[in-house]
């Protein structure tokens, strides 16, 4: 695997200039979620709107470049849909980054532009890193109420 094909201008752009990085005001649903093997730490709130959708994600916190990167992804990914979608999406991206799920169309067409992470399935110290923010979210949404902890 390429690490440079991981690190390019788009995941980049995650990086520096997230979009969905800021403090969310009227947040439904809050979250912690820490991975302790390298210290990534999130959180993670969404706000559903009266008809049950995802209006709003946004998380502050810090970490490596591809826990950032990812977690800003999924934000975006995730306004309008249903919890139960928002779920469905979460498995989809472990499978995604433990390299069980190999559907490409299927990843592009559903995860959009978090499928770009598809390599961190070759990178096993990064997996915890990746899917940190989508497992903050499943957790949150199933409610669990505890810090999220990657392990």
């Amino acid at each position: 695997m390429d690490v440079a094909s991981l690190y390019n201008e788009q995941f980049m752009d995650h990086v520096t200039h997230p979009d969905y990085k800021y403090a969310l005001e009227n947040a439904t649903h809050e979250h912690d979620g820490v991975n302790p093997s390298c210290g990534d730490e999130l959180h993670l709130c969404v706000r559903l709107g009266a008809n049950g959708r995802i209006e709003e994600a946004a998380y502050t916190g810090h970490g490596c470049a591809v826990s950032m990167a990812s977690a800003d992804m999924m934000s975006d990914l995730m306004v309008g849909k249903t919890p139960e979608e928002a779920l469905e999406l979460c498995e989809l991206f472990k499978g995604m980054v433990t390299g069980s799920e190999k559907d490409e169309a299927r990843l592009e067409n559903e995860l959009d532009e978090a499928a770009m992470l598809k390599d961190v399935s070759h990178m096993p110290a990064r997996v915890k890193c990746a899917e940190l923010a989508w497992r903050t979210l499943a957790e949150m949404l199933k409610g669990d109420v505890a810090t999220t902890t990657t392990e």
